[in-house]
């Protein structure tokens, strides 16, 4: 379950969110102030943080910075109003992932949560991986095939993909096969079979995310 941290001074706004949120299957954390909010994210892990803009005694862009030096991995989404669109703007600059503007709508809300989580899980799998040699080896299509056919099937010998792929000359299926192998995206067990590696899991989400991406 993916964790939420809420900071923002409206007690009612705060109640609002934390019931949205726990209705869409996260789990919810609160701080009223920035202060109690670096509390909490020095002391547990958070997914995101939901950031008023506008707080007194600490803004949320100093709130911001010290989050990003305490735990610079969390995404940060700014909640702004419509005429502090400008700051939340600078905050995107100095790493927040995005802002919303009051009143937002709820779905607007959950889209851009959930795309925030895709993009933090796009960049643990990039920083994971020889981005270059990755890149090489998905760059061609039958490749990307075989990876999409293995995390379907789990397990497949290779006639089999042979045949999915509907390619006559088996001999090119075993170079891209050969290729994959030497990029430790998939691996072959004692029996001939072809899975997918943990690596070559990382690449098939990240696949997916650049996917989405591109398609919207």
């Amino acid at each position: 379950m993916k964790k939420v941290l809420i900071v923002d001074d409206d007690v009612e706004l705060r109640a609002n969110l934390s019931e949205i949120l726990k209705g869409a299957g996260y789990y919810i954390a609160e701080a009223p102030s920035g202060k109690e909010a670096i509390e909490e994210i020095a002391s547990k892990d958070f997914d995101i943080v939901l950031l008023d803009l506008m707080m007194p005694k600490m803004s949320g862009l100093d709130v911001l910075k010290e989050i990003k030096k305490i735990k610079p991995k969390i995404k940060v989404i700014m909640i702004t109003a419509f005429a502090t669109v400008e700051n939340a703007v600078d905050a995107i600059k100095k790493g927040a992932s995005d802002y919303i503007s009051k009143p937002f709508r709820i779905d607007g809300l959950l889209t851009t949560i959930r795309r925030v989580i895709e993009e933090g899980k796009f960049e643990e799998g990039i920083t994971k991986l020889n981005l270059d040699y990755t890149l090489s080896s998905l760059s061609n299509p039958i490749r990307r095939n075989i990876i999409r056919l293995l995390q379907a099937r789990k397990s497949m010998r290779l006639m089999e993909i042979v045949r999915e792929l509907g390619i006559e000359d088996h001999t090119k299926v075993v170079f891209h096969l050969k290729m994959l192998k030497e990029s430790d995206i998939i691996e072959q067990d004692t029996d001939k079979s072809y899975s997918l590696t943990e690596e070559g899991e990382r690449i098939l989400s990240c696949l997916k995310i650049l996917e989405n991406y591109l398609s919207a």
